[in-house]
């Protein structure tokens, strides 16, 4: 089986991760042997295909938008009607249906994120107001970033960066995402501290998490 990447650490030992591309990694300790590490991906061949299979078929259901009358645009989870007009004053308006000006098609996707970036902006913002509130939590900034990879992080200095694709997802998955980054304010990694604060303000936070590693794919134009 093919590895496509090998990372060789310090660490006492090999770890298999299969990434949102259906790539293999393998994390391994320095002169951990060839033959070893074949043994190690041998023993959970079934996991690792059954892993990649499930993550090349959700690729393949993902489309990129034709920005066409009646495609599906996703907004806090729920997807909503494109209907493409011949003027009014924005080249983008939102009721429950996003109106598209017509003359504004050459740009649509671009007008598209530059929307979602001012919407993700203002939810985001809120969502990480009220939980920091319910934990003292002195967070420093919030960004919105053009992430594809990780849907948010939190430096040392308490910067709070996501990803403009979050205001797609449920309201429930932003909320675990912003309870996530908060919670590294306190704890820096991925300790059972740190899980037991985000289960403490998010106690069915696994639920979201899951739907993020399950559908984050189509968080996305």
């Amino acid at each position: 089986m093919k590895i496509d990447k090998l990372i060789c650490s310090k660490r006492k030992t090999i770890a298999l991760q299969i990434t949102d591309e259906a790539k293999l990694i393998v994390r391994a300790p320095y002169r951990v042997s060839e033959g070893v590490i074949t043994k190690v991906i041998n023993k959970h061949k079934k996991w690792i295909e059954n892993k990649k299979k499930d993550i090349e078929q959700r690729l393949n259901t993902y489309r990129p938008k034709e920005f066409v009358n009646g495609e599906g645009f996703l907004y806090l989870g729920i997807s909503y009607k494109l209907q493409i007009v011949e003027k009014q004053d924005k080249p983008i308006i939102f009721e429950n249906v996003f109106y598209l000006r017509r003359d504004c098609l050459p740009n649509a996707r671009d007008l598209f994120i530059k929307w979602y970036k001012k919407e993700a902006y203002n939810k985001i913002r809120e969502r990480v107001e009220f939980y920091a509130k319910q934990r003292g939590f002195k967070f420093n900034t919030v960004k919105i970033s053009n992430a594809s990879k990780r849907w948010g992080s939190c430096s040392s200095k308490g910067n709070l960066n996501f990803s403009w694709r979050l205001i797609m997802a449920p309201l429930t998955v932003i909320d675990y995402v912003v309870i996530h980054e908060l919670a590294h304010i306190e704890v820096k990694n991925h300790s059972k501290r740190f899980w037991n604060i985000v289960k403490i303000m998010m106690p069915d936070y696994e639920k979201h998490r899951a739907w993020l590693k399950l559908s984050g794919y189509s968080l996305n134009l």
